[in-house]
């Protein structure tokens, strides 16, 4: 495959991912779904830059692509950019006075994946949290004209935390790739090796290393929870199911013993029904 080749079809393959929480879903109002999809679809094909391609083509192809990618954002400004999916964005960046430091953030993060599969702490993964999740949750909200300081922060740590949710229910998937996102540090301090990671070798030291990691995230989740009772309606449930499809990924790893080195857990239909159905009917 040609750098050109998995452009043009991640390109036009933009939309098809599903994911363990909304985006631009039936719950949003039809006149702000369009400008979030726009959004997400600018992220998801550059994460996929950095990932789907990764057996076909090499770090600096891969680098490319993600060049390119950011280099559409001011093209499509400047009316240039022949990808389709940067028209819609267009119109949201435009429309809704969206910044542009987010989608470079996001562009950044994915680099990163590229050229970096260790991380010496937590505060390098959050770091990467910053970049590669938060970003979303930010431009979510501007579209919906919230700008207010303390929501966008309560943002930051629900994003951060889905970010996190996704890491310790992918570890197997990621080592795969070669990427390890538990931090070092931490994995030292509880006996687990990268050799024992590689083997799939779930003893004591991972188990309670996962054991740690859910938790925290479980507590960064619920320093966000406040967040869908300062939004308009438009976008509270939306958010209340985002935040209960994260808890219950954890949920999930915990019920598979956190054995997420041999298998990944996953949320069903049946799952973002029985959410849907306490994000409305229960109280908050």
């Amino acid at each position: 495959m040609t750098v050109d080749e998995a452009f043009e079809r991640r390109a036009r393959l933009a939309r098809r991912h599903h994911e363990n929480f909304p985006v631009g879903s039936f719950l949003l109002p039809r006149e702000h779904r369009g400008d979030v999809r726009a959004v997400y679809a600018f992220a998801r094909t550059a994460d996929d830059f950095a990932d789907e391609t990764i057996a076909a083509l090499g770090v600096p192809e891969r680098l490319e692509l993600l060049e390119r990618w950011e280099a559409q954002l001011d093209l499509c400004l400047k009316g240039e950019s022949a990808v389709p999916e940067f028209l819609a964005l267009r119109q949201a960046i435009e429309g809704r006075g969206l910044p542009l430091e987010p989608f470079r953030d996001l562009v950044s993060a994915f680099k990163q994946d590229v050229t970096k599969g260790r991380y010496a702490n937590f505060e390098e993964v959050k770091d990467y949290c910053r970049r590669s999740a938060n970003p979303i949750g930010r431009l979510v909200l501007q579209i919906f004209g919230c700008c207010d300081e303390d929501a966008l922060r309560l943002s930051d740590r629900i994003c951060t935390a889905l970010q996190l949710a996704n890491f310790w229910r992918d570890v197997g998937v990621d080592l795969d790739k070669d990427r390890i996102y538990l931090p070092q540090d931490e994995m030292e301090g509880f006996g687990v090796t990268e050799e024992g990671l590689k083997e799939r070798r779930f003893d004591e030291g991972f188990l309670r290393l996962m054991q740690f990691q859910v938790r925290r995230a479980r507590e960064i989740f619920d320093s966000g929870r406040r967040l869908p009772n300062m939004v308009g309606s438009g976008l509270r449930t939306e958010i209340r199911v985002t935040w209960l499809g994260g808890v219950e990924i954890l949920n999930k790893i915990e019920w598979l013993g956190f054995d997420t080195l041999r298998r990944r857990p996953r949320l069903s239909k049946l799952d973002f029904i029985r959410l849907l159905a306490r994000a409305v009917l229960r109280r908050w």
